[in-house]
């Protein structure tokens, strides 16, 4: 990886270098020749003679990003800005005043005040309106999720002043809050609980820096309450670190197995293997994912696959493998440039196929696609390479992009009409589900058992009248079937805002396919070791 580093920095500085160096010295055509870098060469010349002032360093930061794309999807260049929004989620907390909130009617709404954050010491309540910060009016058509997140977070001891109107005093006055941040932590595993007396269930939202710590305490909650298997949902896991996955894989696998190697051009071979301390490594076990679970999720996926550890349940995963090294700049900004790829135990590169200098239209289509190919509803329409790999077993799997479920589940799109893909697509069901929960707070917060009570509140008809008075109005298919799948998606957003994401994650799972098939799956004979 180093004499990769220093490749990378050479040249950049070699460009950086001979632009700047030259930046005020001489005009005119002759400066094409002062060079061997064209890309240096033709900044001098658009500094020295375009016909209107430009700001190279902008027009450097613009360009960037386009040379990377000509490489592979996945060679990217990221600003200062984007770089610490980015590193949040993977290390485990960010600095703010400890709130999340909802923009609603043009204006930010605390849907809740996270416990011993900032914000509940300074005596902020859910409902709160955030109407004005550091004096200067927050609300209007400018103001989006970007703009509130840039505006509340901010370096770890630094002051925010709030003014927020609160619609529970019925007084209308504006209060002022002075909040200093602080870390406010990013929770990766979402849901730890029993599915039955044996089972346990815990589904991990990315792979970070905490990951692995949240991960093996979620074991330990479930030891505490008797299971003897497990199934672990990577549905929707974008990644993250691989040796975060690593780490959980080595949980799982006798000493000596290989988890995961990498491999480039300038990239020897390197190998990660399991060192046999894993505290589970006869539990059985079942691993979820679909089209979305990519990187650090098929690492994990494909060493369960390979060493014949687990069930893989789902759909043929993302296939994201490509290795990127980071390399910072000054500024803080940085290059992830490809320098690898990812392979799992068998051989299989995670890599899906891509055409280097593609614009990319392509590879992003790639999901939708599979939809229209039919591979999202039929086991048999799922595309590979015709390259057939081994497990340690001697079960065969195949190449071609992403980990190929061993069991497959169609996606299940019975009620997705029309009138329902408008209504996403409009943002109206989240919209919808903040004002009824606004709305009803004080009642819904008073149920013992939520999601009964919402099942039973005629929820499709109160959007129904909610979307038809927001420019939506009814169509003849709002069929049975609509309104079934649209009252899941409500009762779900209203759960997570009532009781949290964890509570949200069991409602949703009472009724999965998927986790039908992960208990059946612990009843078929174990894959041979």
């Amino acid at each position: 990886m180093v004499p990769v580093i220093l490749a990378v920095g050479i040249v950049v500085g070699i460009i950086l270098g001979n632009f700047y160096g030259s930046r005020f010295s001489g005009r005119g055509l002759s400066i094409i020749n002062a060079s061997s870098n064209k890309i240096s060469d033709l900044l001098r010349l658009v500094d020295a003679e375009y016909v209107d002032k430009v700001d190279i360093d902008s027009l450097v930061e613009r360009s960037l990003p386009n040379i990377l794309h000509e490489l592979d999807p996945h060679s990217t260049y990221a600003s200062a800005e984007d770089v610490e929004s980015e590193m949040q989620e993977l290390e485990g907390h960010f600095s703010g005043i400890g709130i999340q909130f909802y923009i609603f009617r043009d204006t930010v709404n605390v849907v809740k005040v996270i416990p011993g954050g900032p914000s509940e010491g300074c005596g902020i309540k859910a409902g709160d309106r955030i109407v004005k910060v550091d004096g200067k009016p927050f609300t209007g058509k400018n103001v989006d999720n970007d703009k509130a997140q840039k505006s509340l977070k901010g370096p770890k001891g630094s002051t925010v002043k709030l003014s927020v109107v609160r619609p529970s005093a019925k007084d209308g006055k504006l209060r002022e809050f002075t909040v200093t941040r602080g870390d406010v932590p990013v929770k990766s595993i979402e849901g730890v609980y029993m599915l039955d007396e044996q089972t346990g269930y815990i589904r991990v939202r990315s792979f970070g820096n905490t990951t692995y710590n949240e991960f093996v305490g979620a074991l330990a909650e479930l030891e505490s309450q008797g299971f003897n298997r497990l199934v672990i949902d990577l549905r929707g896991n974008l990644g993250g670190y691989m040796e975060t996955a690593i780490m959980m894989a080595n949980e799982f696998l006798p000493k000596g197995r290989l988890v995961v190697y990498t491999e480039g051009r300038h990239s020897p071979r390197s190998e990660y293997k399991s060192d046999g301390n894993g505290a589970y490594q006869h539990m059985p076990l079942a691993v979820l994912v679909d089209e979305s679970s990519a990187s650090a999720s098929e690492i994990f996926a494909g060493a369960m696959q390979d060493n014949d550890r687990a069930q893989i349940i789902g759909r043929r995963t993302f296939g994201k493998g490509l290795v990127q090294q980071p390399v910072n700049f000054r500024d803080g900004s940085l290059v992830r440039l490809t320098t690898a790829r990812y392979y799992t135990p068998s051989g299989r590169c995670v890599q899906k196929p891509y055409q280097m200098g593609d614009p990319g239209a392509a590879y992003e289509r790639d999901l939708i696609n599979r939809e229209l190919g039919g591979e999202l509803f039929s086991a048999d329409s799922i595309k590979t390479n015709g390259k057939v790999y081994k497990t340690v077993g001697g079960r065969k799997v195949y190449g071609g992009g992403g980990i190929i479920p061993d069991v497959f589940v169609p996606l299940d799109t019975l009620g997705y009409t029309s009138y329902v893909k408008e209504a996403f697509v409009r943002g109206l069901i989240p919209e919808f589900a903040y004002s009824y929960f606004d709305t009803h707070r004080v009642r819904l917060a008073a149920q013992k058992d939520l999601s009964q009570y919402l099942m039973r509140a005629g929820l499709p008809e109160a959007f129904e009248a909610y979307a038809a008075q927001h420019g939506m109005p009814r169509r003849g298919n709002f069929n049975t079937a609509a309104r079934n799948f649209l009252r899941r998606y409500l009762v779900r957003y209203l759960v997570s805002d009532v009781q949290g994401e964890a509570e949200a994650v069991k409602y949703y799972n009472a009724d999965d396919p998927y986790l039908r098939e992960a208990m059946k799956s612990f009843l078929m004979p174990s894959p041979k070791k």
